[in-house]
Formats: structure tokens, sequence, C-alpha cells
């Protein structure tokens, strides 16, 4: 490894989510570590595992150096926890659920416990009997697999994830059980499992029916017996209509995923972890980092002797994680040291592509993401099997089963969502192009801050291109394309997630999966807000036929949760606001287009905001309501947030500027749940978003959700809806 490197800088925004999210802090609740005592605590004790050995002193040095320079990065909670008293470092969990009581139970206690210590698990309710399917022991009748999933979302509710992290749940469901229709639209009402992605595990034996035209059979999995047939096209459309209303259910093409497990003698997958891109066995923990690609640039050329050396130091890393893990549950412990799985990913595959100046959305640069991914395993590979020779292989290694070396860890790769540590990097999160180049963040009294992706900008001023009008100019149309300054070149270099088509959004995926994936890729295929359903349909069967082993499909701005962000430019806003015969109150036509959003208030009850647009899609009025108005406690709130709508309408109708009516609701604001606050937080959204569509505002800081990585996730803040 190289020698020790000079102080590391980090940027405004890495300093705001470590000191909210990853530094130790104080008895006042002051951060009590720098970046530099973080990866020192990280880094020892992680370490210790090896304290006898001769190399330990150069291996604490060697995974220290490789964490300060952010050439690799640990999974958040080994960021939080290791050297701890708690000591919990894995990132997700899979939680079998047996058709009993005591099964359902202990696997409701287990996930408490387990999103107690800061991870997210994953569950698979196939097993479980259908609706209505007797019960022997009660002489009843089972109430299905949907009615014990909202248990488990209640109790996940409930958790409080070390006061940094938030339960995160993966339900599954195979597309053979009785009741996945129930499952299928189970998420139609956004108000329920709100702690759960939901996916629909789906077999070979389903896609040929699907391609037939053909039924096929529903089995129920107390008796294994057939039950029902279904059109195989019908349920197939109908997972697309919904995931095209709101992105779920995700699909997972769990024979896919079974072709590649790599140890068979111990069972097959059912479930994956919240994000979908660790395939677990029941009881398996994934235990991830990644490996920062923009790092790994050197004149132009990718340094694969510096990565090569990285990914062998940090698969050492990985490794030792499991050995100083402290497990939640003594069935995870064991079944984790069984097989000894490690999840080595990526970040910064964008920033790689830039800096060789290739477009991501290009066929040469699926070939270098690809050759880069394949390298990586390889690399992976060598390492865990020296470490085999010296450690010996995971215990779970069966030579007559395993065609593959002894090696320490029976699965090596994977990418994961690195959305929070991309953020500490100030890198592309996992294998995601940029989400965005240049944004707007709204700052005290409405000022706007052009932030600018440092490889833009340090591009745009080479070129002589630069300026902050033009700066500007990307940040409210959302996107470097079209615009005649900017060289076309680089409008395909810096094309961004939205600008790029779904066709090359999942032959990037279908590319890196059969490049040196052993388990799943986490990644967003966005879709444009007019997108049809057949764009979803093509996105689903393109996907499985590269062999992805799941995907989620993202239609712009089709959460009810979201808020319409088509930005007016300044010029725009004071024409309107100007007039020769003084102000103007624009009629209203009878009938106008609307969006209802869901917040919450300050007793945390649900109030609808509903905004309408002109045909400009421009807001013109806004009103609150809220669902049981009739209560004689509500009744003083619901005049009060009636009032504050009248006059915000109002200032809307005379055309007053977006940014002085922001203005004025963060004065009259006294609580950030209150109805000033609430419509501010609108407002902003739909000042600083991108022309594309929507953006939903985070809960913790106001700032702009994005959904990317199959997660939402806040640029501003770190928060994330999956943690």
């Amino acid at each position: 490894m190289t020698p020790d490197v000079t102080r590391q800088v980090l940027t405004n925004t890495a300093e705001t989510v470590l000191a909210r999210r990853y530094y130790l802090k104080d008895e006042e609740g002051n951060p009590a570590e720098t970046w530099e005592t973080l990866c020192r605590r990280v880094a020892d004790a992680v370490a210790v595992v090896d304290k006898e050995s001769d190399g330990y002193g150069e291996m604490r040095e060697d995974f220290f150096n490789m964490i300060y320079r952010m050439d690799f990065l640990p999974n958040s909670p080994c960021l939080m926890n290791a050297g701890t008293d708690l000591g919990q470092l894995s990132a997700c969990f899979v939680l079998p659920v047996e058709d009993s009581m005591d099964g359902i139970f202990t696997a409701i206690r287990n996930g408490a416990l387990v999103h107690k210590t800061g991870g997210g698990t994953g569950y698979s309710f196939s097993r479980l009997r259908s609706k209505n399917a007797s019960v022997r022991s009660t002489q009843g009748v089972a109430s299905g697999p949907l009615s014990f999933a909202a248990v488990f979302d209640a109790a996940t509710e409930t958790i409080k994830q070390g006061g940094k992290r938030r339960g995160a749940n993966m339900g599954v469901l195979r597309i053979d059980h009785p009741d996945i229709m129930d499952f299928i639209t189970a998420k139609q009402d956004q108000e329920k499992f709100n702690n759960f992605n939901f996916s629909v595990a789906i077999t070979d034996v389903f896609m040929k029916a699907v391609e037939e035209g053909t039924e096929y059979d529903l089995i129920e999995p107390s008796s294994r017996t057939v039950v029902k047939s279904l059109e195989a096209r019908e349920v197939f459309e109908k997972i697309i209509d919904l995931a095209w209303h709101n992105g779920e259910p995700g699909v997972l093409f769990i024979d896919t995923a079974n072709k590649d497990n790599m140890t068979p003698q111990l069972g097959d997958f059912e479930a994956t972890n919240p994000c979908g891109e660790q395939w677990l066995l029941p009881y398996e923990s994934c235990n991830l980092g990644s490996i920062n690609l923009g790092r790994f640039v050197k004149e132009g050329r990718i340094d694969y002797q510096r990565l090569g050396e990285t990914v062998a130091t940090a698969t050492m890393f990985l490794d030792n994680v499991i050995d100083c893990n402290r497990f939640p549950i003594p069935e995870i412990e064991e079944m984790t040291l069984k097989t000894r799985k490690i999840g080595m990913g990526i970040m910064g595959l964008h920033d790689l592509l830039i800096q060789l100046k290739i477009p991501y959305a290009s066929e040469r640069g699926r070939e270098v993401a690809a050759e880069v991914m394949q390298f990586i395993r390889d690399r992976a590979a060598e390492q865990s099997e020296k470490l085999a020779v010296q450690k010996g292989a995971f215990p779970a290694y069966d030579g007559k089963v395993n065609s593959y070396k002894p090696r320490r860890n029976a699965a090596l790769t994977s990418i994961q969502p690195t959305g929070t540590v991309s953020m500490i990097a100030d890198c592309a999160s996992g294998c995601e192009p940029y989400f965005s180049i240049v944004m707007v963040k709204h700052v005290m009294d409405g000022d706007r801050l052009i932030m600018v992706n440092k490889y833009f900008e340090q591009v745009a001023r080479e070129e002589g291109f630069y300026s902050e009008k033009l700066m500007s100019k990307v940040a409210d149309s959302g996107t470097v394309i079209g615009h005649d300054e900017i060289p076309k070149e680089w409008q395909e270099i810096f094309r961004t997630a939205q600008d790029i088509s779904p066709e090359n959004h999942i032959r990037m995926q279908g590319r890196l999966q059969q490049s040196g994936v052993d388990s799943s890729i986490s990644k967003t295929i966005n879709l444009p807000n007019s997108s049809d359903r057949d764009a979803v349909k093509l996105s689903y069967i393109t996907g499985y036929k590269l062999g992805c082993k799941g995907l989620t499909v993202y239609r712009d701005g089709s959460r009810d949760s979201q808020v319409l962000n088509k930005v007016e430019t300044q010029e725009e806003e004071k024409m309107a606001a100007v007039s020769e015969q003084g102000p103007v109150k624009n009629n209203l036509p009878d009938t106008l287009d609307a969006k209802r959003y869901r917040v919450k208030d300050q007793d945390q009850k649900s109030v609808y905001i509903i905004v309408c647009f002109n045909e400009n899609e421009k807001p013109m009025e806004v009103f609150a309501k809220f669902p049981f108005d009739n209560r004689v406690d509500l009744k003083d709130k619901s005049t009060m947030w009636t009032t504050t709508c009248r006059l915000v309408s109002l200032a809307l109708r005379f055309n007053v500027p977006m940014d002085e009516i922001i203005k004025q609701l963060d004065r009259s604001s006294g609580h950030m749940l209150d109805l000033p606050a609430q419509l501010s937080k609108l407002f902003k959204s739909f000042m600083a978003g991108t022309q594309k569509g929507f953006s939903s505002v985070c809960p913790e800081c106001s700032g702009t959700l994005v959904f990317e990585e199959g997660c939402e996730t806040c640029h501003d803040c770190g928060y994330s809806k999956c943690a």
C-alpha cells in the first residue's frame, strides 16, 4: 500500500453528514470526533482481530489510510459502531418467517433486536399459509401473509435505531403464492406498510408463462398443493401497473439468484435485504464496503496496480469485520461465521468514467465498468483464497458441491447503496450516474446557493464556458443537455440519471451483474414522468433477459408525497409580478389540475395539503384538509390552517413571487411541522428542483429527496428512507 497521506479535506456536506450521523457525541450531544479520529477508531477495532500476527502494525495502518483517504469506505454501521460498546457492524440481515405463531413472533422479536442495533431486515412471507387456509390446531382459518406483515410494520415503527438509523424492511412474496394479488396491490395505498419495500419473487416458470401467454399455478405453502391458476400476463400487467403508479412492488428474479447460490448445500435464497442487492440465506448478514473508483484514475488511465492493492486490503478488512462483529442474536452469528460472506461494492463509477471522458450511457462506458468490476472480483477472490490458506476456508465449504477453490468467504461482491458514505467521499453513489450536476440549495431568506459538481466546474473553467449565468440555467433546467454553451462531448459525458434512457440504465446493470457481481445490484431504472406502462414492461423483460437478479423501476413523480418541482426563471416571475396597471388578480377557470400531499402536523396527525396548478403548472391555490375536521379538538386548528391557505392563495393569484411568499412563511413558522413550515417546504421544493418533474421533501432537513439505488435519499443531510 502507499504511505501515509496528507490531511484529508472534507466538503461542507461531508462534515455536516458526519457530525449529524457518524461522529461519537459527548454528554451534551456535540461531536467528540474528527474524520481522522473516526478512521482511527474503525481501523483499530477491525485490525485487532490480527493483533497477535506479525503484520498487525502494517495492517492497522493500511486499514486507516484506505478509509481516511476514502479509497474504500465500509458500510454505515461499521463507521458508526466499530470500537463502541454496541459493536454491531453489519448493514442487513435476512430472517426466516416460519408458518406458526411461534415462528412469526420469533421473527418479529429478532427483527426488533436487529433494528435496535442499526441493521435492516429482509423477510420472505412465502412460507405462510394463505388467507382463509385451514389451521388444524385451532380449527380456524389463517389470516394470510399481509395481516402479519402489518404486525412487522407496526413493530418497526416503534424501534429507534440508536438515534442514527431507522428501521427498514424488505417484504417478499413468491409469485406462485395464493395471496399474490393482494400483495401486489398492498402498497397502492401509500399510507400502509411505510417501513417496508415490497418485492415479488418471480420464477422462471412464471416468466415463461408470460412469454407464452398461458396460465401458471398458485401453490398453497402449507400443503404444497395447487389451489388455483391465473393468467400470467394479467398478473404481470398488474405488477407493471402498480410499479408505474408508485414504484412498488419491485421484482426479484429468484431462480436467477439461486443459480448463483454459492452454498446450495445450505438451502435456497428466499429474500434479500431492504434495497435488494444482497440475496441471503435465513439468518445470514451482509458485511459491506465500497471501493471509491473515482480515486483510481491517474493521468487519464485506471491505476490498476493501486486498485488491486486496495481490493486486497479491503477484502482483509471485511473478513475481519465478521470476526470482531457483535451480532444481535446467536443464530445470525452462527450462520454468518459458517459462510463468511462479504459484499465488496463500488461507488464513484460515474466519477471514474467522467475522468476517462467516457459517457456513462455508451457501450464503451459499460465495457469499462464491467472490466473494472471483474478486476475487483478477481482480486477479491485471490485474496480470499490466500486468507483460506492462512486462516481456513469458510466452514460450510464443500469441495464436492462447490466448484471453486477453497476460500475464506462464500460470496465476495455486490453493489449496494452508498447514499451517505458517497456523500462523505464526494462521489456518485454506487453504480448510479450523478442525479444532478448543478443544484440549487435554498438558504436563509430565500437566497439561492448554486452547487456545481467538482468535475463539471473544472471542465467548464478549463474549456472556457463557465459562467454564473450558465450554472444557474443548468440548475433551473436540471440538465446539461440542450445548452448551446456546453460542447456536445461534455453534454454526453455529464448526462445525469434522468437524461439516460431506461434501456441504458438496464444495460449497465446487466453488464455489471454478468461481470463480477456475486450477489446483486441496488440500482434505480429511472423513467420520465411521461413514460407509459409499456416502458416499465420493457424494463422488466430486458432486465430478466440480461440476467439481473432484481429490478427497481421508478417513474419520476409517481408518489403521492412528492411535490411538483418545475421551475420558472426569475425573469418570468418578475414579468408575472409586474403590470403597468398595478396588481392584477388572476381569474381562475372552473377546473384546475391538483395534487394532494399528505403531511403531519405538530401532533403527528395527518393533514392533506391540496395544491392547484394552472395550465403552465404554476401553483395558484392551496387548501388544507383534516381527514376528520369535524372533531371539536381540531376546530381551531382547522380554522387557522384554512385562513393561512386562503392568504397564500390570494398571494399566488396576485403573482407575488414565490421566494417572497417563502420568506413570509419562514418568518411565520414556529415549528417544523406547522402549516407555514409545511407550505414553505412545498414551495422550496417547487423552486429548487429539475424540469424533470418531481422530488420529495426530506422529513429531517426539508431538503430535496431523490430516488436512486432503490431508495429515497437526501443529498443535503444524508437521510435515507431505507437506512
